[in-house]
């Protein structure tokens, strides 16, 4: 994965149901994180293109799995933020059940990027999350976010914190900065390294999920 294939990645589809979900034919890397904590930005810096995933100051302005085809070597899933308090009990359980069905089922997920705001003390809801990935035995990645908002010395205070009250080590999560690009290459490589690794079946298995 390189600069040239990066600029290369184009919005493919929402869906908005999981019949609505594309071929699993290559790997899938999902980004989750509560609304508002920049999930649109870092995807955006990740992949170096301004705009691309649509950025909203709106809590809960993902409805739907956006799907992004990156050089049509891989898919990244930009998922419905949680957390969120300006749409209805059923709306978010709706999207609730299409994100649960999606993640543990998805044969061509290869892993879901958990974004946490590097500024706050742990949230529940980020933390139920991670409890869930693991009871489903889904491999996630923990990025912790905004980083630029802090001291050196204070980013390495939080994230002692947020390590301890999500029980991982320093090696299994990244510091990140969508304003600075802090933590880019190094979730670039991790990302590389997950789609490489993910032996994905065939369309004649499993056409649909």
């Amino acid at each position: 994965m390189n600069m040239h294939s990066l600029q290369q990645t184009r919005f493919l589809l929402a869906a908005h149901t999981l019949q609505q979900l594309p071929p699993p034919l290559v790997p899938e890397i999902a980004f989750a994180g509560r609304s508002n904590v920049g999930k649109s930005s870092l995807i955006n810096r990740l992949l170096g293109r301004k705009g691309l995933v649509k950025t909203s100051s709106k809590p809960g302005k993902t409805q739907s799995l956006n799907f992004f085809t990156v050089a049509d070597n891989f898919y990244l899933v930009d998922l419905p933020g949680y957390g969120y308090a300006q749409v209805s009990k059923k709306q978010r359980q709706f999207w609730g059940e299409l994100v649960a069905g999606y993640v543990e089922t998805r044969h061509s997920l290869a892993c879901v990027v958990v974004i946490v705001d590097l500024r706050h003390e742990l949230k529940r809801l980020d933390r139920e999350l991670v409890d869930w990935l693991r009871h489903v035995a889904r491999p996630y990645l923990l990025v912790y976010t905004k980083a630029d908002k802090l001291s050196r010395n204070q980013q390495e205070k939080n994230a002692t914190l947020l390590d301890a009250g999500l029980q991982v080590k320093a090696d299994e999560r990244i510091l990140f900065s969508a304003q600075t690009g802090q933590g880019r290459d190094e979730l670039l490589t991790r990302i590389r390294a997950l789609t490489a690794a993910l032996p994905l079946p065939s369309a004649d298995e499993n056409p649909t999920s």
